[in-house]
């Protein structure tokens, strides 16, 4: 049990400032930022050696794909392009045929690492910038480092089984400049669980998932250098580590670290420990349990099948993958996932497996109303400009929150998340300030000329008004719930915003319950 350390604080200025100790009592005093809080929305960027190929399966969303096949199958036909190395490696999967047949069966990924950083030199960092600012983001991730082990910086840190495997430009500080000049943060993403290289993992089956991940002193000294290398250097306000860490370190002693330097900096969720021994009896105890979850995986309840990560010792925000909650959490938390099926550039994907702009609103609106970010994924070419089928529905998102944006920054969840107005469509709700927000989705221009909402207590709005309109909308009190008279030209949105003012509350049923 950590001793409970002593709290110090110093001044700076006119605020104060905790400084953290290497004990997890001392971490966990750390509280989310509010500029973190306030953001609601992120852009992700994959991109790597694996962004050359840039080719995957289509298949559905990988949740879906795992749910219904299991993860034998969801490995052999994994959507994410940026697990090329993995999947290539893989008998007989889709990918190990398309990269025999495209560039020859022995034909080894790190040439791939050399096209990248020739492609890399001359990429318009300023413009992928841009395309994260204008889509409504207040902060970007860039993966530093993936599970392939290439560094998209030049780290003085060796590589354990490659050396010098790096990118010869620092797009890392590159890009940072060019997202902080148009007033983001910037976090970097680092793959601390996984780096095939290093152990030669092949992940294959079930139980490859937990034996890939490496562990012992080299392994820890070298992702631990790596990581207070990029907190020294670009003092990311993102820390966003994916899938473990390798145990017998002191995490606690970096993430106290990386707070004393970046005091409203934020870490993710991905942090856990594996606290099971490395050795012979229990790889074979692994391996047999992977098995007969495999065995019977068409028994398991679905809702026990999802990709899903163990919680950590400390984290200052969770990240489901390609899921959305279904209730106000308490904690804040990332809804992650990419335009489309995959996080990397994936030319295989069709335009109908990018997600439509009106579905991309939709459920960010979604996710903001149950307390949580969206961090949205694109995965760039080789050059690093961006296809126009994913900058299609940021483009979107942006142009309507230059309009509603008032519902969505800085709010916080009301005391409903959601419900559905008399007419049935679903509604969201947001609370910024004293002020309640009702999101419609799908009213559209040729919307009905009233719109009624029962979960909202009639008596206690006094105002209505269309956000993006000048004008008050007529309204009243309609069977103790409230119906709204709408303009007779509505604006073209897929999500129409409604800002119903202060002190408004919720309806009761008879039976106590609150209308939904």
């Amino acid at each position: 049990m950590d001793a409970v350390p002593r709290r110090l604080v110093v001044r700076q200025g006119e605020g104060e400032q905790a400084v953290f100790e290497a004990t997890w009592d001392s971490v966990r005093i750390h509280r989310v930022p509010d500029w973190y809080d306030d953001a609601k929305l992120g852009v992700i960027l994959h991109w790597g050696p694996y962004s050359v190929p840039g080719w995957a399966p289509r298949v559905s969303d990988i949740q879906e794909l795992l749910v219904k096949h299991g993860p034998r199958r969801m490995l052999r036909d994994n959507p994410y392009a940026e697990w090329y190395l993995n999947s290539m490696r893989i008998k007989r999967s889709p990918t190990a045929e398309h990269h025999a047949l495209t560039y020859g069966a022995d034909y080894p990924y790190d040439r791939f690492a050399k096209t990248f950083d020739d492609a890399t030199a001359s990429a318009d960092l300023d413009t992928m910038a841009e395309v994260c600012r204008a889509a409504g983001a207040r902060y970007v991730v860039l993966t530093t480092k993936h599970h392939d082990g290439f560094a998209l910086w030049p780290s003085a840190v060796a590589h354990p089984a490659k050396g010098a495997y790096h990118a010869r430009r620092d797009l890392v500080g590159g890009l940072t400049e060019a997202v902080r000049a148009r007033r983001m943060r910037m976090g970097l993403y680092y793959s601390g669980g996984y780096d095939w290289p290093a152990n030669d993992a092949v992940i294959a089956k079930a139980a490859d998932v937990v034996l890939a991940t490496p562990q012992g002193p080299r392994y820890r000294d070298y992702v631990t250098a790596h990581v207070r290398e990029l907190i020294e250097r670009y003092q990311p306000s993102v820390l966003w580590n994916d899938i473990s860490w390798p145990s017998g370190g002191n995490l606690a002693e970096l993430f106290a670290d990386y707070y004393n330097a970046v005091p409203d900096g934020v870490v993710n969720d991905r942090w856990t420990e594996p606290a099971l021994p490395r050795n012979r009896f229990s790889n074979g105890a692994v391996r047999a349990v992977g098995g007969l979850v495999e065995l019977v995986w068409p028994l398991i309840p679905a809702k026990r099948k999802r990709l899903t990560f163990a919680a950590p010792r400390h984290c200052d925000f969770r990240t489901p993958e390609y899921r959305v909650l279904h209730t106000i959490s308490e904690r804040k938390w990332e809804m992650v996932r990419g335009v489309g099926h995959s996080f990397g550039a994936n030319r295989h994907e069709a335009i109908e497996d990018i997600i439509g702009p009106d579905e991309l609103i939709e459920m960010f609106c979604d996710v903001v109303a149950k307390n949580g970010n969206l961090l949205i994924g694109v995965g760039p070419r080789p050059d690093g400009t961006i296809p126009e089928e994913q900058v299609l529905p940021l483009r979107a998102l942006g142009q309507w929150l230059a309009v509603n944006g008032e519902a969505i920054y800085a709010s916080h969840p009301w005391i409903l998340a959601e419900g559905v107005t008399g007419e049935g469509r679903a509604v969201r709700f947001t609370r910024s300030g004293d002020g309640v927000y009702a999101l419609v989705m799908g009213i559209g221009a040729a919307a009905p000329r009233r719109v009624t909402m029962p979960a909202v207590d009639g008596r206690s709005v006094h105002r209505v008004r269309l956000v993006g309109m000048p004008d008050e909308l007529e309204w009243s009190a309609d069977d103790g719930g409230i119906a709204i008279t709408l303009p007779d030209r509505l604006p073209d949105s897929p999500v129409s915003v409604f800002d119903l003012g202060a002190g408004v509350r919720a309806r009761l049923s008879a039976s106590g319950r609150r209308e939904c």
